[in-house]
């Protein structure tokens, strides 16, 4: 039996271990390196023999050597599978062949793999990174031209991954405006399964992540794999299965024509391309997700402190200002239990609509004669720290900024812009660009003490040439970068200020944002019944923590929907909870309701924000998900109905991830009258809204549990606690 260490780097094999993943890489000096294995843990192996049960045989009408699958895949290679790295110097040197040079052992459990091609002139470093704790292997790739001619990169994936071929189903994310993070589910095929955005940002309709399992996988067990690009612009993710039996998987940057062009000693670097792998279900890869999101990832200071209750006053004013409805507005917030109150979009320059204004950033004088002082004093005074709108990226042709530079915006010569909100695209690689942005938002952070800056983008760029200099390529690569660290030297100047991440909803939520963003902001849909199926989409990746998630209306904006206050408040609670409606429209009963919601977040925050997420199956018309405590010793669990069942009975309810040997005593703490619509029913039986039943975790999980009558667009949540 082989021992794996956590990193064990040789003349000639990598190995990683860690999480419940093993990796093992060939990377012989002089070779083209190839992965062995990516996947679960295989206890008492060792490369050799992994080497020996894969070896390639001759196949008659075939190649007469074997075509490796390389971390890149070069042309030159010969491979079966679509390249990873397609570049030229002029049309020629395409044909690479990367060789090992050297390897690197890194800090923690990670190797670098340097390789190069002397006829080329091109090196390759591969960084792999495995989370011990999570189990997630963290790749990318750099490309450095060594020679004096200029080298043109077209495509190049983060890492060419094997796949295991028993892994015949895609789970892909696909949505819209106000449906993001929908799934698809593909079945097996022989071929390509493609997904390309170049929308500038992550996107609403193609969201940079896949799961892939057997055709039996659940949620708890079985075979599966997750793969997400941490990349806010432009991508690609592709897997292919190829007709030798082989499947290979590749998500990387989607770059426009000759936007990047390396000189001399110059290097591109993927995105990281983050993978794990689990033969316990879905729910392990989301699992591992989280874990390594919350732990690798997130800023360590917005991670140890409570997810406050936030007010957003979109939806309650739109771009209806008035100092006296805005101070009213607080207070009421505060007043039903809110800890953070943002003045969304409508306080600056001359933005009375969408069609003026942006990029003038500073307080309208004709809305606010005393500036926002008023306002955030009485946001301070009732105990709620104080937020504020922005969309830097963002200007209105009718605006004082565009027309003082007409030259700082995105555009392709020659081509008409195409109308999109109103707004144009600046160019925030600019120097003068950035430099203004930074320099108007800090201003007020400064002055306000912001405490949290909600960060929109309302646009897609079609077109992001380089304005007014004589080099007209794209830069939306320079783009997404230039954004980047915006965020970041804001974070750096104001140490304790949160950022959240939106675009007209989810439109860029990945991990790369998140690595400058405590929050996202998940749909712009407050629709009780979608906000069921967005939050469950989004969970596959990310945790509740940085899900927001907000109390709409009674009347749904967006939908014409209208939802009791009772599962308003049940589809908030498993998120970030927010509010973003105008509760003087509310009934005194329905604030008092949305009072009690808001108490039931708080006290429970700490074990939905800190545990472990489950994802129980159900039938479409119902939603059933849980958190569990680390100890196992506390959960909280939802059922939402969101159809009419097609049976006349209630479902039954199977709990997840408990202890099957302890005993709990399950309450139903929302809603806080009897849901039942028929009398008797288990709720009385139970006195589950009394002092409860207590069953073993076991006759929950394997028997179940009926659940009450509910109308559609109901919801239960139920407390469960170890006696």
């Amino acid at each position: 039996m082989t021992a794996h260490l956590p990193l064990s780097v040789n003349a000639d094999v990598v190995t990683f271990t860690g999480g419940g993943v093993l990796v093992v890489i060939e990377a012989k000096k002089n070779e083209r390196p190839k992965i062995l294995y990516c996947g679960p843990d295989i206890a008492g192996t060792d490369a050799n023999q992994l080497s020996l049960l894969s070896r390639w045989q001759y196949v008659h009408g075939g190649a007469s050597q074997e075509r490796t699958l390389t971390l890149s895949n070069e042309l030159g290679t010969g491979t079966l599978a679509p390249p990873g790295l397609i570049a030229s110097r002029d049309g020629e040197d395409w044909a690479l062949d990367l060789r090992v040079v050297e390897v690197q052992a890194l800090e923690g459990s990670g190797a670098e793999i340097q390789c190069f091609d002397p006829s080329t002139k091109i090196g390759a470093n591969y960084r792999l990174i495995l989370d011990r704790n999570s189990g997630v292997l963290t790749c990318s790739t750099q490309i450095t031209n060594h020679a004096d001619t200029p080298f043109t990169l077209d495509w190049c994936a983060g890492m060419t991954l094997p796949l295991d071929p028993r892994l015949s189903e895609i789970t892909g994310f696909s949505g819209r405006w106000a449906g993001e993070f929908q799934t698809e589910e593909i079945g097996a095929f022989q071929g390509s399964y493609v997904r390309e955005n170049m929308a500038g940002r992550t996107s609403h309709e193609c969201f940079p992540g896949v799961i892939l399992k057997t055709a039996t996988t659940t949620e708890t067990h079985g075979a599966a794999s997750g793969f997400h690009l941490a990349w806010s612009g432009n991508h690609r993710s592709r897997v292919d299965r190829l007709s030798d039996g082989r499947s290979v998987i590749q998500m990387g940057e989607l770059l426009w024509p000759g936007e990047i062009r390396l000189g001399a000693r110059e290097s591109y670097q993927t995105p990281n391309l983050l993978a794990t792998w689990s033969n316990e279900g879905l729910g392990a890869i989301s699992h591992a997700f989280h874990t390594h999101l919350s732990t690798q990832i997130l800023k360590k200071r917005s991670i140890a402190k409570p997810r406050p209750v936030h007010f957003n006053t979109w939806e309650a004013v739109y771009f209806f200002h008035n100092q006296e409805n805005i101070i009213e507005l607080a207070e009421r917030a505060a007043h039903v239990g809110a800890e953070r109150f943002v003045l969304d979009d409508g306080w600056f320059g001359a933005r009375r609509n969408d069609k003026a204004g942006l990029g003038d950033w500073w307080v309208s004088p004709d809305v606010y004669p005393d500036g926002l002082h008023p306002i955030v004093d009485k946001v301070r005074e009732l105990g709620m720290e104080f937020g504020l709108w922005f969309e830097p990226e963002m200007v209105n042709p009718d605006s004082d900024l565009f027309r003082a530079h007409p030259d700082w915006v995105l555009e392709a010569s020659g081509v008409d812009p195409i109308g999109f909100r109103n707004q144009l695209t600046l160019n925030v690689s600019k120097p003068e660009v950035f430099d203004y942005l930074y320099e108007k938002i800090a201003a007020l952070v400064d002055e306000y003490k912001i405490d949290y800056i909600k960060w929109d983008m309302n646009r897609d760029c079609h077109h992001p040439g380089n304005s007014g200099s004589s080099d007209k390529r794209a830069v939306m690569h320079l783009q997404t970068l230039g954004v980047y660290r915006l965020l970041d030297r804001l974070r750096d100047a104001f140490p304790s200020l949160e950022i959240e991440s939106c675009a007209s909803g989810g439109a860029r939520a990945d991990y790369g944002v998140l690595r400058r963003a405590d929050r996202i902001w998940t749909s712009d849909n407050n629709d009780a019944r979608d906000r069921q199926h967005i939050q469950k989409g989004a969970s596959y990746f990310f945790p509740l923590r940085v899900l927001g998630s907000h109390v709409g209306p009674k009347k749904c904006h967006i939908t014409g929907r209208r939802f009791s206050m009772e599962f308003r408040v049940a589809s908030a609670i498993f998120g970030h909870m927010g509010l973003e409606l105008n509760l003087a429209l509310e009934s005194d009963a329905d604030r008092a309701v949305l009072a009690k919601g808001i108490d039931l977040y708080k006290e429970h925050r700490a074990l939905l924000h800190g545990g472990t997420f489950h994802r129980l199956s159900s039938a479409p018309h119902a939603n059933v998900v849980g958190v569990v405590a680390p100890s196992r010793g506390e959960a909280l669990f939802s059922y939402a109905l969101l159809e009419s069942r097609p049976q006349s009975a209630p479902d039954r309810m199977f709990f997840s991830g408990l202890d099957p040997v302890r005993q709990y005593r399950v309450q139903i703490v929302w809603p806080q009258a009897d849901p039942s619509i028929n009398t008797p029913s288990i709720v009385e039986a139970g006195d589950f809204m009394g002092k409860g039943t207590v069953f073993s975790g076991a006759a929950l999980m394997e028997f179940g549990m009926q659940t009450p009558p509910l109308h559609p667009d109901s919801a239960v949540i139920y407390h469960l606690e170890e006696i």
